[in-house]
């Protein structure tokens, strides 16, 4: 089979994120498949953009082929990454029979986070005769209507509510990647019976074969585990919406435990300013570190946090990557996030409290420290193996051709 997928920011492990799309091309490619993945090359979400002379330009990386389109360069999410993805859309729009002729796709997958290049996915699989598939990763455009209070009268929100409509229209399936979308995607013209979710993954290997720890942060952290008890750890973006804010404030209420942030994103600064302001000395930010070397770092650790903002979007649901790294990791999870889904509570690897909440976190990690070791233990074990049972990428990538063949 012939897959054709449009992820406007697919990436790999050495240009940085998104992953799924080259984990799960490399899945399909040992089942026997051909995967061919159109891909801008500019995006905000890599540590490595590509430069080509030309609109389109083709790569093999890692036996998946990348058709590279040319677009301008931005930063964050302003009119510079909406000029950046009209021009992606326009490009591949244009090249569509190209793409067609040459690559001849059994399906077209459309899978970038905002939903218009469905109208490309659409044209090509037309074109060939190919399925047409759309795989969501986030809702567009309710997401930056509530996490970016965006007008739903503002012309771009316009516009992107038309191309999800047209996407739930026009699909032969749509595979979502958060599990509790059913009533929104209906809401917007999706025949339900098109439904089918597939969450994040992991790649069993990465873990197996573990990456040494760069030498600078294992250092450091071996230094923090001399002076304190036990670490409470998050690593990721440093992002507003991870609430990371609450994390760091918990520290006040517990000073024999060391709380290290590995990362990168644009709260860095304010978070450094939240330490020094409330004098906080077991409170540690460290740089961000290479993916492969994840597995590695988590096992430093001894609790693992994950928060986000209270929204109301996350009532449809979430599939943070984060969150399965650490159930991988064996580790007990503080989670402070209320979602239409609770991995953590239904699981039983960690304890779960309300968002942005520090005194519930000190709560929650004083409540870890007198559990009894057996305990901890199971916790560790309960989402490892819900991990490798639900969230393996070779189940996952299955699992999405079987739902192709049967259309």
């Amino acid at each position: 089979m012939n897959i054709f997928l449009i992820n406007h920011y697919a990436g790999s492990p050495k240009m940085g994120m998104e992953y799924r799309p080259y984990y799960l091309a490399k899945e399909w490619i040992e089942l026997g498949h051909n995967v061919t993945i159109l891909v801008a090359t500019h995006s905000h979400i890599r540590q490595y953009n590509p430069e080509i002379e030309t609109d389109i330009k083709e790569e093999v990386v890692d036996g998946i082929t990348y058709i590279w389109v040319k677009t301008p360069k931005y930063e964050g999410n302003g009119l510079g990454r909406i000029k950046n993805m009209f021009a992606f859309i326009k490009k591949t729009l244009y090249k569509a029979s190209y793409f067609s002729d040459k690559y001849k796709p059994d399906v077209v997958i459309a899978s970038s986070t905002y939903p218009s290049d469905n109208y490309v996915a659409k044209k090509i699989s037309k074109l060939s005769g190919a399925k047409f598939i759309y795989e969501v990763h986030d809702l567009w455009p309710l997401s930056p209507m509530e996490l970016g209070g965006m007008s739903k009268y503002h012309p771009f929100i316009v516009a992107m509510q038309h191309a999800e409509n047209f996407a739930y229209r026009k699909a032969d399936a749509v595979i979502s990647m958060l599990p509790k979308t059913q009533e929104h995607m209906q809401s917007h013209g999706l025949d339900l019976n098109k439904w089918h979710y597939i969450p994040n993954g992991i790649i069993l290997d990465e873990w197996r074969n573990k990456k040494e720890l760069n030498s600078d942060i294992k250092t450091k952290i071996v230094e923090i585990q001399s002076k304190f008890d036990k670490i409470v750890a998050y690593t990721g973006t440093l992002g507003l919406a991870n609430a990371l804010d609450s994390l760091i404030l918990s520290a006040k209420k517990i000073q024999n435990i060391a709380f290290v942030l590995v990362g990168k994103g644009p709260e860095k600064e304010n978070l450094q300013n939240i330490i020094k302001e409330n004098s906080l000395k077991n409170v540690f930010i460290l740089d961000s570190i290479n993916k492969q070397e994840i597995p590695s770092l988590l096992e430093m650790f001894d609790f693992l946090y994950i928060g986000l903002q209270y929204q109301p979007l996350f009532n449809f649901g979430i599939s943070p990557n984060k969150l399965i790294d650490y159930m991988m990791a064996s580790k007990p999870i503080i989670q402070a996030i209320k979602a239409g889904n609770n991995v953590v509570k239904e699981v039983g690897c960690g304890i779960d409290i309300e968002p942005e909440n520090p005194k519930a976190i000190a709560d929650a990690i004083n409540k870890l420290l007198n559990l009894p070791k057996e305990e901890l233990e199971q916790m560790g074990k309960n989402g490892h193996n819900f991990v490798l049972k639900n969230h393996d990428y070779k189940i996952l990538a299955k699992k999405f051709i079987k739902i192709i063949e049967n259309l």
